[in-house]
């Protein structure tokens, strides 16, 4: 009898052993990879490349720790526009068969690499052509200093897979190692753990990125780049004639960082560093970790546009530590982010700023919300990309909705409880890949709980799985934002002196110009703009706005500033804001081709894309 309960035991502790092992997050299909993670998935990249801006490729050799789950003889990598020469497995490169599938647009083609049961390195030996949406080269021409060439990627959604071979979905993450050859007056940097602080005169740079990372953050940059450090772990990369700008710009990132962490944890990844790009990158900025990539469009000289940097340093904790397992779920990352990036920014700015930017985030949903229609599944927070370019997706409805769902949670149980709530599931979550239904549970078993009521306050299905705005939205108002209100309603009585001395930060302006008259005259235009220089001396946020209203009103005297504007950025969510206004008439259609045709060579690919769409 002794002997059978023993056995019993025994057979008993198995079965749950086996149980844990199983009860290992699943793996989520993602219909914008080739790979087949549940088979044969990657684990860590040792990569080893040279940057040839002569032929402007990147060339070398990716060599995959792989786990061969299934003990199969087929591994599968994405790849688009690559040019694979040879694959060799483990230590001994014994050469293998690799065959390239059909290919899919956008995605590029499925490279089917032969291995074997025991294989747990697969080498593959490449070179990137120039097709490769992921990098752009500029000439010196096209970089502040305009003395040397330059070389950056941007990755996100799936765009790596033209740079690197790789299993290029957000819910597979990697560890990395990577030796990169450059010419040497020029330095190379990457969202790696450490990264140079200076040029070595051998032109070979190593990294290394400890952390899990998916492959959309992998990311590198060469060029005349110099660092300078702010405290003891954030700093600023730059060409040299923008450093110490972006330095004195940037003077509060550690205290951001400290704020971060007073509300969400520790900061998990080391150091925190920029890069400031030149203006052709095409996103005001990308979280890349340890160091995020950013539009120099935010050296505005008065600091006035540094929440941009809140908002990139919120994706340490939503997005690169808490990341959405496909491209359906990005209001995980976005719409989390831009929560984070708002709790930021009333820590370092105070609390009346935080209430201006609550209304100004309430109008953009109004806005997008307007210009999909309310019906628009893509008004979703979950939403379905299927046989589309995942990019769809990165429009400003998950971030913009996606924090007001947050808000409408805070409201419902109180910062009290919500900030632990949210500190805890960025712990609970770190360094994984969820679906917006991993959220849901979450959400469900350690906020809601079985309260009904609290459920019914949330209405957490009308938030996230139908289009439009749900009705329980919280209220936003801003007493700053009611004054220049009257200011709005007074002044073509009144007269526009001195309305500069009582509306004065950046945010104060943007709402008095979105607010403008909509039959507003051009006399009245131009003594606005007497009054404010909107047109010479605003900020980038300031010029987009004022530009908006420029064309919508035919003020031709900012013409000439709407051009050069349009011409010296690759933004691609502002370039298209002004885009979309100028097609509204056929003369605006007209002068718009023309200022593509002067522009797009020196757009990123993908800013190319979205306008070439427009304008068809």
């Amino acid at each position: 009898m002794k002997k059978l309960i023993l056995v019993t035991l025994f057979l008993t502790a198995i079965a749950c052993q086996k149980k844990d092992q199983t009860e290992k997050p699943a793996v989520v299909a993602d219909e914008h990879t080739f790979a087949k993670p549940e088979l044969a998935v990657v684990k860590h990249l040792d990569l080893d490349i040279k940057v040839d801006f002569d032929t402007q490729t990147i060339s070398g050799k990716a060599s995959w720790t792989i786990d061969n789950v299934s003990k199969g003889n087929e591994i599968i990598f994405d790849e688009n526009t690559l040019n694979i020469t040879k694959v060799t497995l483990g230590d001994d490169e014994k050469e293998t068969k690799f065959e390239l599938g059909t290919a899919v647009e956008f995605h590029g083609k499925p490279l089917h690499i032969t291995i074997e049961p025991n294989t747990t390195k697969v080498n593959i030996y490449y070179s990137t052509t120039k097709d490769a949406v992921a990098l752009q080269w500029l000439n010196p021409q096209q970089t502040a200093d305009k003395k040397s060439p330059f070389v950056f990627s941007q990755g996100e959604s799936i765009w790596s897979r033209t740079w690197i071979p790789c299993q290029d979905s957000p819910g597979i993450r990697f560890t990395y190692n990577a030796k990169v050859m450059v010419p040497k007056d020029l330095m190379a940097v990457m969202s790696a753990s450490v990264n140079p602080q200076k040029k070595n005169d051998t032109g070979i740079y190593t990294f290394k990125q400890d952390k899990a990372i998916p492959s959309y953050l992998m990311a590198i940059a060469v060029g005349d780049i110099e660092f300078q450090a702010i405290d003891n772990r954030t700093g600023v990369y730059a060409e040299p004639s923008l450093l110490k700008k972006a330095a004195w710009e940037f003077a509060e990132l550690g205290k951001m960082v400290g704020a971060a962490e007073k509300l969400y944890g520790p900061y998990r990844w080391g150091r925190y560093d920029v890069l400031v790009l030149p203006p052709s990158f095409p996103y005001g900025g990308m979280e890349n970790p340890n160091l995020t990539f950013l539009t120099p469009g935010v050296i505005a000289g008065d600091r006035s546009l540094t929440s941009l940097l809140a908002h990139e340093l919120g994706h340490s904790w939503s997005g690169n530590l808490v990341t959405n397992a496909t491209w359906d779920d990005i209001w995980l990352n976005e719409g989390f982010t831009t929560y984070v990036e708002h709790r930021i920014g009333e820590e370092i700015f105070g609390k009346k700023e935080a209430e201006m930017q609550n209304v100004l985030t309430r109008k953009d949903l109004d806005d997008n919300i307007a210009e999909y229609g309310a019906t628009n599944p893509d008004t979703r927070l979950k939403v379905s990309l299927t046989n589309r370019n995942p990019d769809d997706g990165i429009s400003q409805i998950p971030y913009v909705k996606g924090y007001n769902f947050l808000k409408v949670i805070e409201a419902a149980v109180g910062r009290e409880k919500f900030d632990p709530f949210i500190k805890n599931y960025f712990d609970a979550h770190a360094f994984q890949s969820i679906t917006t239904e991993d959220f849901v549970k979450y959400l469900k078993e350690n906020l809601i709980k079985d309260d009904k009521a609290l459920a019914d306050k949330i209405k957490l299905d009308d938030w996230i799985y139908k289009p439009g705005v749900p009705s329980n939205i919280t209220a936003v108002s801003s007493e700053d934002f009611t004054a220049i209100d009257n200011i709005q309603k007074n002044w073509r009585t009144t007269g526009v002196k001195g309305l500069s001395e009582k509306i004065k930060s950046t945010t104060e302006k943007q709402h008095f110009i979105d607010y403008l008259p909509a039959d507003i005259s051009v006399e009245e235009m131009t003594a606005i703009d007497n009054e404010f220089s909107f047109t010479k001396n605003g900020n980038f946020v300031i010029k987009r706005q004022w530009f908006i209203q420029a064309i919508r009103h035919q003020y031709k005297t900012a013409y000439p500033a709407i051009e050069q504007f349009m011409i010296a950025t690759s933004r691609t969510g502002s370039l298209m804001s002004l885009y979309k206004e100028l097609v509204k008439t056929p003369e605006g259609k007209t002068w718009a081709k023309q200022i593509f045709e002067k522009a797009k060579s020196g757009y990123h690919a993908t800013t190319v894309q979205a306008v070439e769409g427009l304008l068809k």
